[in-house]
């Protein structure tokens, strides 16, 4: 056995940290999404049988994103996409490159199917499933750090983190140490399913079947966007930061559609 800065070598086989960490993060939404279908009082097995398409099609819709909006650093000078060019590269997913937008809209698709094909409501399984999936981003942002490719911008704080120099983006070749980005991500993702443990458990919210999921596209898109100010090498198209304008579009959409539904409620009277 031989152990380096990305894996585990066991004879012919390596081990990957960044794999280890992903199959973690995905463990601990099952287990958590388990916990929250018990709760309502729904078999906790079917959130593993889900889980398999969910992970399936996260991981597609995540390497898919990635594929069409790489980062800057890979396309330098206006260079053609270089996934077009070896495509060979689309699969090598071990060496990163996962685009959580994509993620997430692969897992829902997913989760929509798996729900039609044995008669389950979409809305329910999706607040089940929320809490769970930004947990599971709370632990797979930690592969980000592995492979030193989610940072922000330079800094001297105290907790910066270093930078190997060929992990650095060209324009910053001449900083040692940046902002921890994915730690940021991380600690605030863990206190979003929280916020969302929190708010499913508030009876006299009157919740509706489908509101802790829209919750949660108003929670990370709020997250996400803030982030992307201080990140380095973010996604463009057309020359607008993708992430931020896409996050910014579902957050306020979510907004929308959360208080049309809540006026909704407010409308209800009350039954006597």
């Amino acid at each position: 056995m031989h152990i380096d800065a990305l894996g585990i070598h066991l004879g012919g086989f390596y081990i990957r940290y960044y794999g280890l960490i992903i199959v973690t993060g995905a463990m601990a939404a099952g287990y958590l999404s388990a916990n929250e279908a018990r709760r309502r009082h729904l078999d906790p097995a079917l959130v593993w049988d889900a889980l398999m398409w969910c992970l399936l099609g996260g991981i597609l819709g995540a390497r898919l994103y990635h594929v069409l909006t790489p980062p800057p650093s890979m396309m330098p000078s206006g260079s053609p996409n270089p996934y077009f060019n070896n495509p060979v590269a689309i699969l090598q997913i071990w060496k990163g490159g996962l685009g959580i937008p994509g993620g997430v809209i692969g897992g829902a698709i997913a989760l929509w199917v798996f729900g039609r094909k044995h008669g389950h409501a979409f809305a329910i399984w999706g607040d089940i499933a929320v809490p769970g999936l930004l947990l599971a981003q709370a632990v797979g942002r930690w592969g980000n750090f592995v492979n030193q490719e989610l940072y922000g911008l330079p800094t001297n704080l105290p907790w910066a983190i270093y930078i190997a120099p060929e992990n650095r983006v060209a324009s910053f070749k001449n900083f040692d140490t940046f902002h921890p980005l994915f730690l940021y991500e991380s600690i605030l993702n863990l206190v979003g399913c929280l916020t969302l443990l929190w708010i499913s458990r508030r009876s006299t919210l009157r919740l509706r079947d489908g509101e802790i999921m829209i919750s949660y596209f108003i929670i990370y898109p709020i997250i996400r966007f803030c982030l992307e100010f201080i990140r380095v090498d973010s996604s463009q198209i057309a020359g607008l930061n993708a992430n931020q304008n896409l996050m910014a579009i579902v957050g306020i959409i979510a907004v929308l559609t959360l208080a049309f539904r809540r006026r909704l409620i407010s409308n209800v009277p009350p039954t006597p």
